[in-house]
């Protein structure tokens, strides 16, 4: 005779074991499922992003370009494109693969997010600019266009992210940069650097290694087929010739200087003046950036330069009621408007 106790227990365990696993909202498989869905969406997604840049580049995506741009196999990339194909996001004919304007559209969202989202971590977050491209690429596919938009105008609607890259409008329209490769720029002709791309990564990590960025201006000095030798605020640069060209530029016109804005900066204040912050250099990023505005350094603040130290630096501000001591260097980051104490 079967044990009650026992059956009971039994049955028991098999209701938690099916409520573990098929529970609408908590069980496992349908868990996996969502996750699955998840990773399809966001793999449709980079597809559609890889083929739209393709076609910006003038080059011709291919399922193996997609493949390698996934970092997933060749079948699996044709399993994307045949899901992307099913929601008439794309169609495939003689080999040729087109974004639909659905396709498009979705492409342009996406690039759009990941291009706000680099925008944000370079003027209101900490974190270190190597890192903005990886942080662009997760949240990219978790922003709502209704989020896109208060994202958009809480940053005054930029028109390109950190790097020079345009970003797409609500309505899809973009306001290219305009550069050409700074190894096409003639020797000692001045230009400023309107883009860095962004990958493959080591290079751009040796770029903001040289502590380049959108707005420096430049001059060239020796080209070779060995290395490019420029100066850039006042700084020489030597980069092989792979790494220049991942800089753009526009040329400038022959009188333009070589050394940076005329525009004033907080260090050039003697004490007892005052300035009205306009903005932050590009050149100052991650930590010390945040650093700054955690101590309100923001657009329309004023400061007023209270006394420097005896060898000069650093200098005393007056910056919201208190006094804060700032280096030179500091300071120079700091963009400002002169207005009478």
């Amino acid at each position: 005779m079967i044990n009650p106790a026992l059956s009971l227990l039994i049955a028991s365990l098999l209701v938690g074991l099916g409520a573990a696993l098929f529970w609408p909202q908590y069980g496992l498989i349908p868990n996996w499922r969502k996750a699955r869905q998840l990773t399809d969406r966001i793999l449709g997604e980079d597809a559609l992003k890889h083929i739209h840049k393709c076609n910006m580049d003038g080059r011709r995506p291919t399922v193996e370009s997609i493949a390698g741009a996934l970092q997933i196999s060749v079948n699996e990339a044709a399993t994307v494109l045949s899901d992307l194909q099913s929601q008439s996001l794309l169609h495939i004919s003689s080999g040729e693969i087109q974004l639909t304007p659905a396709g498009r559209d979705s492409a342009l969202h996406i690039i759009r997010a990941h291009r706000l989202w680099e925008r944000y971590l370079a003027e209101e977050t900490g974190y270190a600019e190597a890192e903005w491209h990886g942080q662009a690429e997760q949240f990219e596919h978790r922003l709502t266009p209704a989020q896109l938009a208060a994202l958009e105008a809480q940053l005054n609607y930029p028109t390109h992210d950190p790097h020079g890259d345009p970003i797409p409008t609500a309505a899809g329209e973009l306001v290219e940069h305009g550069g050409r490769p700074l190894t096409t720029l003639p020797a000692d002709t001045p230009g400023q650097i309107v883009h860095l791309e962004d990958e493959p990564e080591l290079i751009y990590a040796q770029l903001v290694a040289e502590g380049l960025h959108v707005g420096m201006p430049v001059r060239i000095t020796e080209i070779t087929p060995q290395r490019i030798r420029f100066w850039a605020n006042g700084d020489e640069h030597v980069l092989a010739p792979i790494v220049a060209g991942n800089i753009s530029v526009v040329p400038l016109p022959a009188a333009a200087p070589v050394i940076a804005s005329s525009s004033d900066n907080l260090a050039q204040l003697h004490p007892g003046e005052m300035g009205e912050v306009t903005s932050i250099s590009p050149a100052c990023r991650g930590a010390e950036r945040r650093r700054f505005m955690d101590l309100g350094i923001l657009p329309g603040t004023q400061i007023r330069a209270e006394m420097r130290s005896p060898g000069g630096d650093p200098t005393a501000y007056i910056i919201r009621g208190a006094m804060i001591a700032l280096r030179r260097t500091q300071a120079e980051h700091i963009k400002i408007k002169r207005v009478q104490p």
